[in-house]
């Protein structure tokens, strides 16, 4: 599972307008992860993960903080998740998750990003069945038996776990990240996560050559221009 596991970082924002978008994208997430599981980060693992990510990708505090003063508030935006899949160039697959205030608006917004690089949105299910939805949870040690060893012991449902260079990743269903990462936790003092996400991973990757690549790209940085859309997967590997 490593193999295909890529760790997909945004990258370092040059302009102030594309910071803006990703401190947004962050703001949002923090706000509806605080809305749903509490604003305390010791009693909310998935909003402590988020705020983590957050402060490596140098968001301001001042970002996280209002998004956590307004998930504690009455009322504020009424954010909803929505997952598009669908065929890019290259018959690629494509995954779009996104936290929207009006569904029918992103809708129209993500099959426009498909139109204009010639591809074709699929239905709910469509693409998604052939990616693992994994929590992966990677942080620097050798003692792969110790990190096992207390995870099955948390009753943790491991997908898979390796030991590289130096670090160990670990793999688990989606619904088994918060248990995950507390065990871990609670089992090696000091622990720092290198990554620590939710993501989907790809079982198998699909080709992209030729000038499929260009309009790949295109539809890639749409996407991502989009202020509702939080993540794009995929399982293309471009050859040049």
């Amino acid at each position: 599972m490593g193999r295909a596991f890529q760790n997909r970082k945004e990258s370092m924002a040059k302009t102030a307008a594309a910071k803006t978008k990703v401190y947004s994208k962050y703001g949002r997430e923090i706000y509806v992860c605080a809305k749903q599981g509490g604003t305390d980060p010791n009693g909310n693992l998935t909003l402590r993960g988020l705020m983590e990510r957050a402060k490596k990708d140098q968001v301001p505090g001042h970002v996280i903080e209002k998004a956590l003063d307004k998930a504690s508030g009455v009322g504020g935006e009424d954010y909803s998740p929505a997952r598009y899949e669908g065929f890019g160039p290259g018959n690629c697959m494509v995954i779009v998750d996104c936290l929207t205030d009006n569904p029918n608006r992103t809708f129209g917004d993500v099959r426009g990003c498909f139109n204009k690089a010639k591809s074709k949105l699929g239905t709910p299910g469509s693409v998604s069945h052939m990616f693992d939805h994994c929590a992966i949870l990677a942080f620097a040690g050798s003692d792969e038996e110790a990190a096992l060893e207390a995870l099955m012991e948390a009753d943790v449902d491991v997908t898979d776990i390796e030991n590289e260079e130096g670090r160990i990743t670990v793999f688990a269903p989606h619904t088994e990240y918060a248990k995950a990462k507390q065990a871990l936790l609670d089992a090696f003092s000091g622990i720092e996560f290198e990554v620590d996400e939710i993501q989907f991973v790809p079982q198998t990757v699909t080709q992209v050559e030729g000038d499929d690549v260009a309009m790949f790209e295109k539809l890639i940085d749409t996407l991502n221009d989009l202020d509702d859309v939080q993540n794009v997967y995929h399982n293309a590997e471009i050859t040049e």
